[in-house]
């Protein structure tokens, strides 16, 4: 065994902690770039910034679903080909999924460009801020193929067991995203805008650092070939990369169609709203890395034929998501206020702060659920069934948009928030299901 094959022969919850914790500390530190957006644009220019920034947060997140589901499909394909020790099919997907998705986030990149303010005045976005936000995604957008590039070679290092890589690369990147918004915004005064630059170029150097150490790490694979652009490896991508998009991007275009409505209850609203948003973010890193790496620790068994480690993983992963919530739970009752006036300066409206701190006293005694079925839908990403999945994603995100378009109206922007554990209900109930049957077949 290999130092790198630990996912394969090491205790399931040993291998999946060691594999699982650097990608929470990675996403923990990817969060910090729009918390530190946020929490300065929040304090140093005001909630009027503050609400245009999360006016655009439903957006951007269409884009980053994109960027992160796709990379979840080179992560399963990579890691699968080097559980078997396949080396030349290695190399092959490596190299086509990092073609496709460059083209693909290039094209993203103009289409948002041409179209982010018609977008903008479709949702609702308030008028005294649309100005600003527009200014923000533009900026945004001309970093999107950075975005596509960082996301896509983390999961290629993840897959090979390397996730410190992108820890590392991650940290210092957030660090100088930190910086540079503080000097851009508070000393040179560039206003919104400095914290949109400052992110695109943190985003940029970091990707341009993780492709010179990936080409180092593939140049250690030296009894194959060079790797080229396979149609097999594109087709084997794209089957678990397109529903996982597909899944992604329903969720959050839904939360567009989900912040239109809060938008009509002015920006100061908003403004609480998108502070919650960003902590939701941050809280539920632990479940998304989980189910993250349960996809690569399923897809990793499955290739080295050790498929009976797979519920004993899944088994384990469940612990951790149950202490997690547990925590979550407790740091939001108790802590909500304090965290919401990280993002609005003393003075600021009653309003944006009752939409803040309602948001996150209220979900945080739920967020089991969602872990729970993120982690399922994890082992069902590396297994390669994606049905009930998807199905579970589409019923959250039906119930929560419905929900909130035609009750939030009359009785108050609670609903928006009051809704959210019911769509986590549907969405775990399906994932089981699914889980179940591929149990019992013995998949």
């Amino acid at each position: 065994m290999t130092d790198r094959e630990y996912l394969v022969h090491d205790r399931p919850m040993k291998a999946i902690l060691v594999f699982a914790i650097p990608m929470m500390l990675a996403s923990f530190f990817q969060q910090i770039y729009t918390l530190a957006d946020s929490i300065i644009v929040g304090r140093f220019i005001g909630e009027g910034a503050l609400a245009a920034v999360g006016a655009s947060t439903a957006l951007v997140n269409v884009f980053i679903a994109v960027a992160t589901s796709g990379a979840t499909g080179a992560s399963v394909i990579t890691g699968r080909a080097f559980g078997a020790g396949r080396q030349s099919e290695l190399k092959d997907g490596i190299v086509t999924c990092i073609v496709f998705f460059t083209v693909l986030s290039v094209l993203l990149s103009v289409a948002g460009l041409v179209f982010c303010r018609r977008i903008m005045v479709a949702l609702g976005t308030p008028a005294d801020i649309l100005d600003d936000s527009v200014l923000y995604l533009g900026i945004y957008f001309l970093g999107l193929p950075f975005l596509f590039l960082y996301n896509v070679l983390s999961s290629i290092f993840n897959s090979l067991g390397r996730s410190t890589i992108p820890l590392v690369l991650l940290v210092f990147s957030s660090l100088l995203n930190i910086v540079l918004d503080i000097v851009a915004v508070a000393f040179l005064g560039m206003g919104i805008a400095g914290a949109a630059w400052a992110t695109l170029f943190s985003q940029a150097l970091s990707a341009v650092i993780s492709s010179i150490v990936l080409a180092r790490v593939v140049g250690e694979f030296k009894d194959c070939p060079r790797g080229t652009f396979s149609s097999g490896s594109l087709r084997q991508m794209l089957s678990i990369a397109v529903p996982s998009i597909l899944q992604q991007s329903s969720i959050t275009i839904g939360m567009m169609l989900v912040q239109s409505v809060v938008n009509i209850f002015g920006s100061q609203v908003l403004a609480g709203y998108s502070a919650a948003i960003r902590v939701d973010g941050f809280v539920t890193v632990p479940f998304f890395s989980l189910g993250n790496a349960m996809s690569s620790y399923t897809a990793q068994n499955i290739g080295a034929g050790r498929r009976d480690r797979i519920s004993k993983g899944y088994h384990d992963a469940c612990i951790v998501i149950a202490v997690s919530g547990i925590l979550i739970s407790i740091g939001l009752t108790l802590f909500h206020e304090q965290i919401v006036s990280l993002f609005i300066a003393d003075g600021g409206s009653a309003e944006a702060r009752m939409a803040g701190g309602g948001y996150m006293s209220f979900l945080g005694c739920f967020y089991w659920i969602l872990g729970l079925a993120v982690v399922t839908g994890g082992v069902l990403r590396g297994m390669g069934r994606m049905g009930l999945f998807t199905l579970g994603s589409i019923g959250n995100l039906a119930l929560r948009v419905l929900g909130s378009m035609t009750l939030a109206p009359v009785f108050g922007v609670q609903v928006v928030w009051y809704v959210v554990p019911f769509g986590w209900i549907v969405y775990l109930a399906l994932c089981l299901a699914a889980y179940r049957k591929c149990t019992l077949k013995g998949r």
